[in-house]
């Protein structure tokens, strides 16, 4: 288990702007599967909490996200196939650490569904103490493009992100999270 503060900045991309860093940085994206959890009727969501499985490969791991002043909380529990299996079958959530965050927030892990995937193909290169985190995503139909820069210097990070975009000449675009754009296109459906 690891419980972490997450500080990240998120610009959305076109395709074009996508591939062209890709090419800049010369790095390989490896996919990777996000499955995502909540109530029936959105307890998680409405705290602005998010559950998530990720499948990349043989490893898997279940993610909750709770918010912090300074970015979220991630509290993560490493996973084998069969607890894995298991989640997704919602035939059992055994997820020690995870399972005591969710009943912290009043939520009971037997009453999690599973509300639908994305599949993220995801590419990383070190930037100025930072991670910069290519992410091609496809869901329901849809397609999306972002720029992610993880640090731990909120300040810093920023100025540091900024300058990325600026010298780049890529327009700040806002990028909501991955699962508010997957739940968004839920409620188009």
């Amino acid at each position: 288990m690891t419980k972490e503060l997450e500080i990240e900045f998120k610009n959305m991309l076109t395709k074009d702007e996508y591939s062209k860093l890709l090419a800049e940085l010369n790095i390989t994206p490896t996919s990777q599967t996000n499955h995502y959890f909540d109530t029936a009727d959105f307890q998680l969501r409405d705290q602005k909490a998010a559950l998530r499985l990720r499948t990349v490969g043989s490893l898997f791991e279940c993610t909750l996200k709770t918010p912090a002043v300074s970015g979220n909380y991630e509290t993560t529990d490493a996973l084998g196939q069969h607890q894995a299996t298991a989640m997704l079958g919602l035939d059992g959530f055994d997820a020690p650490e995870v399972s005591a965050e969710l009943e912290r927030l009043g939520v009971s892990p037997s009453d999690l569904v599973l509300i639908g995937s994305l599949t993220t193909h995801r590419a990383e290169s070190e930037y100025e103490g930072g991670l910069l985190v290519l992410d091609h995503s496809e869901y329901l139909g849809t397609e999306d493009y972002e720029l992610e820069y993880e640090v731990t210097d909120e300040a810093d990070g920023k100025r540091k992100f900024i300058a990325f975009l600026k010298e780049k000449q890529i327009p700040i675009r806002p990028a909501d999270k991955k699962i508010a754009r997957f739940m968004k296109t839920v409620g188009k459906r």
